[in-house]
């Protein structure tokens, strides 16, 4: 197989593997969202927004990093593999009990379920990390099939523990105990996520823990910048839900959450494929400037032909989506003045937007060893983010926090584009975004005159955003092909260009 179809159908099946997490988290929100309504729901996102802080600083980007030094071949991957493993687990173990402390001292947390939420999930963030850990070395040989299935058949087991707290257990009344057991079922899941991956990858190679002072500090200086960076890009993706929780309270992060949880679900995508870009473009950027610049343009094509049709459906679908995976107390009210979990993500599919392109240009600059760039573009970010948030939030609530994330993330493409450009001489295919670009518009014209007639079409109401999804992709797909915008390389899953 060549290393271009590599890539394609690792990322495709992680692709596939998260649409499939993306229904079973879609089941979760839809039934937490009712168990717990706005407010509890506002704590439980609390939870892991809070967790989120702490467990990107235990990871400090040594997944990228490991799957780049892997890929070199100028190391010992065992010894790589281990000491990174060691490394996390000791990073994981540190951060998560300090989470926990760090929970139960907020004077604002004390009268809420949030700190002993908080003291639970803090062992399936642990174990999250361990999963991605183990999973560097499937990445490297691009054979991420076994982690994606592991993933998935770990939040089946969190559905079912979830459905029987909340059908069962405790039926129609949620308790501090209920909560806590909601935090239970994501443990469960990620125990058994981390332990199917772990199997298969003793299939490649022993892996455990090893604790190489000297190798430890090596990886450290090389994956401090970087992991600063995604600390710093943690804060100003975060910070909103933060500083709206404290400066306004959980019923209007409960509001935000639902389209937070939409792009989160969505933006592993750009992630997937880049990883899967990553090895590739490591080893190309050492035998051929322009077969480097030519993957950075296919994948930039890549993305913005992800990003669009999405970004044009979920904005015009909104209503109906929220409706479908919440309750009605998350939806807009306008005549009453009251702004829901649609609006919300009406604006926040702009930033996401944004997200899918700069993972191009975030994911070059660590393949040239420049990640130390990112420190300083994601450092801006996270200052000009908060005091945006400290202006908007007071003004217009949880509509400020996502306005915020739009800018931000708009600056953050801005500023990688230009750094990254200086490293690797990329060009955009102007004509191929045009053409994208009218297929997209065409696509998105179609959906808004059809909303309306399909919602009494069979008595489908809101459930009319299926066919319009299934109907406008396919629409796009065909545009795309009939306008000449799909790469030659895609054409031929790419050919030989980049085998």
């Amino acid at each position: 197989m060549s290393t271009a179809k590599k890539i394609l159908s690792n990322t495709a099946v992680q692709v596939f593997g998260r649409a499939i997490m993306a229904v079973l988290s879609i089941v979760i929100l839809k039934i937490i969202s009712h168990f717990l309504s706005v407010e509890g729901y506002g704590q439980y996102t609390a939870v892991y927004e809070f967790l989120a802080f702490f467990g990107i600083a235990a990871d400090l980007g040594l997944f990228t990093i490991a799957v780049r030094e892997m890929s070199k071949g100028e190391r010992d991957r065992v010894f790589i593999a281990n000491n990174i493993l060691g490394m996390r687990m000791s990073l994981a173990a540190v951060m998560m009990a300090l989470a926990t402390v760090a929970g139960f001292l907020i004077p604002a947390y004390s009268e809420t379920y949030i700190p002993m939420g908080i003291a639970v999930a803090s062992f399936s963030v642990f174990l999250a990390i361990m999963h991605g850990t183990v999973s560097s070395v499937l990445q490297v040989d691009l054979r991420m099939q076994h982690s994606t299935w592991g993933l998935v058949i770990g939040k089946f087991i969190s559905l079912g523990w979830m459905a029987a707290v909340i059908f069962y257990f405790y039926a129609g009344a949620p308790s501090a105990e209920a909560f806590n057991q909601l935090m239970v079922a994501g443990v469960v899941g990620n125990l058994v996520a981390f332990l199917y991956t772990f199997y298969f990858v003793l299939h490649v190679q022993k892996v455990r823990p090893q604790f190489t002072a000297e190798y430890w500090k090596e990886l450290a200086l090389t994956a401090a910048p970087y992991g600063a960076a995604l600390i710093l890009n943690m804060v100003y993706f975060r910070v909103s839900s933060l500083m709206l929780l404290f400066m306004e309270g959980p019923k209007e992060l409960g509001y935000l959450g639902p389209a937070m949880r939409i792009l989160e679900i969505l933006n592993v995508i750009p992630v997937f494929f880049m990883n899967s870009v990553l090895p590739v473009l490591s080893r190309a950027l050492k035998e051929s400037s322009q077969k480097a610049e030519r993957i950075v343009q296919l994948a930039f094509s890549f993305l913005f032909m992800t990003a669009l049709p999405m970004t044009l459906g979920l904005y015009l679908l909104a209503y109906p989506i929220i409706f479908l995976i919440t309750q009605p107390e998350f939806l807009s009210q306008l005549d009453k003045g009251i702004y829901g979990s649609d609006y919300a993500l009406q604006i926040l599919v702009l930033a996401m937007f944004f997200m899918f392109l700069n993972s191009t240009f975030n994911y070059s600059l660590i393949a040239v060893g420049k990640q130390n760039k990112l420190l300083w573009i994601n450092g801006s970010a996270a200052l000009i983010n908060i005091a945006i948030n400290w202006f908007m939030i007071p003004r217009l609530g949880f509509r400020g926090a996502a306005l915020s994330s739009v800018l931000i993330e708009l600056f953050i493409l801005t500023l990688s584009f230009l750094v990254a450009r200086r490293y690797i001489h990329f060009k955009f295919d102007l004509l191929l975004i045009l053409k994208t670009l009218a297929a997209g518009l065409l696509m998105g014209a179609g959906v808004y005159f059809l909303k309306d007639p399909t919602y009494n079409l069979w008595g489908l109401q809101n459930l009319n955003v299926l066919v319009l999804s299934v109907g406008g992709a396919l629409v796009y797909g065909g545009l795309l092909y009939l306008l000449g915008a799909i790469p030659e390389e895609f054409r031929k899953k790419m050919g030989e260009k980049l085998a």
